[in-house]
């Protein structure tokens, strides 16, 4: 009896020449992709028929013995032509019926056996997956992960913090941030991606922490930068400054003669690190000028000017 061909390797999108572990790829991503369980009501009958046939195609060309003989056909059959099987080979392969529980359920029942073209060619030791004593069988195919982004500012990455997030289908999940991540740190939540299918497991969810710049403060690997504006007799004569930090105001010593670009250290007010300690935090010093001064401060600069032994059409040295 003639019956129609099956290409297989099309079923699964994969050469002829496909690895074992290619096989087993392309299987995966089209089984999740096409499992009825995880398709709007209306349209899970048709994807358990699809998922039958991902499913036959499998079953040949994950088995090496099966494979073999199937390849033994040749590569020039093409899909839907008639294929008479050799003699002595008579339809009747068993049977493998999945199901499904719960309201407005597929009975995978209805898909029936594998196709002639499978029974042909295997006959009655055909099927691998048949249900014990009869019954149906399950697969289960475990949840996508699922990967996002979260921003977060620099007060979380110094004391960390808890976020509240929503998932899909209306979920809502408290995200613990924990001191001293950084920016691309990856949080895995386990069991929060994708449901699974007929009662697998959830996949993972995946959250990568971006860090939003500060207006402030500059993050350089384990230290903070600051900019420290100082007047021009701040910078030359030095002295104590009042400097915010994120850990509250502190007072910091200007050395005299300190020009724009010097880093002042404050030590241990940087980032925390894994091992408990911190970074540092750098007050780089910004000579700044007064746009409009008074005249008083006018005759002051021009006093400074005529006691300087620097010409006035020369510029500073470098």
């Amino acid at each position: 009896m003639a019956v129609k061909f099956r290409d297989y390797y099309e079923v699964l999108g994969v050469p002829r020449t496909a690895s074992a572990e290619d096989v087993k790829r392309a299987y995966r991503q089209l089984a999740r992709k096409h499992h009825p369980d995880l398709q709007p009501t209306a349209e899970r009958a048709q994807a358990a028929e699809r998922f039958k046939e991902i499913n036959e195609a499998y079953e040949v060309l994950s088995d090496p013995d099966k494979r073999a003989k199937y390849d033994a056909l040749g590569a020039n059959w093409k899909s839907g032509a008639d294929f008479t099987p050799p003699p002595g080979e008579a339809p009747g392969g068993r049977t493998w019926t999945v199901g499904r529980e719960g309201p407005g359920a597929v009975d995978w029942d209805d898909t029936g056996d594998f196709s002639d073209f499978f029974a042909s060619l295997f006959g009655q030791a055909g099927g691998r997956r048949p249900g014990q004593n009869g019954r149906a069988t399950r697969v289960t195919i475990p949840g996508s992960d699922v990967e996002a982004e979260m921003v977060i500012g620099l007060d979380e990455v110094l004391r960390g913090g808890k976020r509240r997030i929503t998932l899909p289908g209306d979920r809502s999940l408290d995200v613990e941030i924990p001191r001293g991540v950084r920016d691309g740190t990856v949080l895995r939540l386990a069991g929060q991606g994708e449901a699974g299918a007929s009662g697998a497991p959830r996949g993972d969810l995946y959250l990568r922490l971006r860090v939003v710049p500060h207006p402030r403060y500059r993050m350089a690997g384990d230290d903070l930068e600051m900019d420290l504006p100082l007047w021009p007799w701040q910078a030359a004569l030095g002295g104590a400054v009042k400097v915010d930090t994120p850990d509250g105001e502190v007072t910091l010593k200007v050395p005299p003669g300190s020009p724009s670009g010097r880093r002042l250290r404050l030590k241990g007010r940087g980032l925390p690190r894994p091992d408990g300690s911190r970074g540092d935090l750098y007050a780089v010093v910004r000579v700044v000028v007064p746009e409009k001064p008074s005249a008083a401060e006018r005759a002051a600069y021009e006093a400074l000017q005529k006691a300087s032994a620097v010409p006035a059409d020369r510029p500073a040295a470098s």
